[in-house]
């Protein structure tokens, strides 16, 4: 006998895709906001399956920093050739050429803030009016502030306190010329449900993720990968260690975890013994207090 019975995984799997359809719904132009990492991948592949057997009605945007690990980019395009999705790449180091952007400097610098004015500059240009991200409640205290529509002005600035109540899932997309809404699908989902929907679903992922070895140095307690765009201190070294990554973001803010789990199983069996949050290790979340959420203030991810 069939079971309308859904389990854990089924339910927020529905969600999303209920989401993603809702704003194919209320949107004239939506962007699905793809990094590489593993939530948007997720995400697209929630998209692949809504709309299934149509192609996803939105193309991927990514915002290439220039600082991006090269098996991210390389995965990137791998997975956006497999699920036949069109993908729109806007560069940081563009809006650094133009004077629209400024480049920090010294041993801490990043090009992570430097993505909200590139991202911006892409919504403004191709008209979008709806981004989709692949942000969770339970990534960041700023993050569980959002709603699942999450309204931006027209300057594309996140204001916590002016966002509509989201009752009986039901959606308001409506806006002023100019203004566009973040859209979450997997804001009630957790990194242990990612992690257990991409091994029911055996969803391909960058290398990254499982451990291999990489050069590496430690900085403030926080394991570095090494890179050409890494300034290291006089007395930071460089050493060969098995690690991976839990997120990916660009190389010179991302922590490495001390890691032998080379598969989702392994992953899994590792997160539910952690005391350390996904995010833990991102160096740009710790600039400050409320360093996520000033940045999403001025329209970050």
């Amino acid at each position: 006998m069939f079971s309308y019975n859904l389990d854990h995984l089924k339910e927020l799997e529905s969600e999303s895709i209920f989401i993603l359809r809702e704003v194919a719904a209320q949107f004239e132009k939506p962007v699905l906001l793809f990094s590489g990492g593993k939530d948007s991948i997720v995400a697209s592949y929630l998209a692949q399956k809504a709309f299934y057997p149509a192609k996803i009605p939105f193309t991927l945007l990514h915002i290439d920093t220039g600082h991006n690990f090269p098996e991210t980019i390389k995965f990137r395009d791998e997975w956006v050739n497999q699920i036949g999705a069109k993908l729109t790449v806007r560069s940081v180091q563009s809006s650094i050429d133009t004077g629209r952007a400024h480049e920090e400097t010294g041993p801490h610098a990043s090009r992570n803030l430097l993505q909200t004015v590139t991202l911006l500059d892409a919504i403004e240009e191709l008209k979008f009016d709806a981004a989709i991200g692949g942000a969770r409640r339970d990534e960041e205290k700023a993050r569980a502030k959002e709603r699942f529509f999450s309204h931006r002005d027209e300057f594309g600035q996140w204001e916590p306190k002016n966002q509509r109540p989201e009752l009986w899932n039901l959606f308001n997309g409506r806006k002023k010329m100019g203004e566009h809404f973040r859209v979450f699908p997997l804001s009630n989902w957790t990194e242990l449900d990612v992690w257990a929907y991409i091994e029911r679903n055996k969803i391909s992922l960058p290398s990254l993720y499982f451990s291999h070895k990489r050069n590496v140095f430690e900085r403030n307690g926080v394991v570095y990968g090494y890179s050409e765009f890494m300034k290291l201190l006089p007395e930071e070294k460089v050493s060969e260690m098995l690690v991976r990554f839990r997120t990916i973001g660009d190389m010179t803010c991302t922590g490495a975890t001390v890691s032998t789990a080379s598969n989702i199983k392994e992953i899994i069996d590792e997160l539910l013994i952690s005391r350390v949050t996904e995010r833990g290790s991102r160096i740009d979340d710790q600039r400050s207090e409320n360093a996520m959420e000033e940045r999403k203030k001025r329209g970050y991810f």
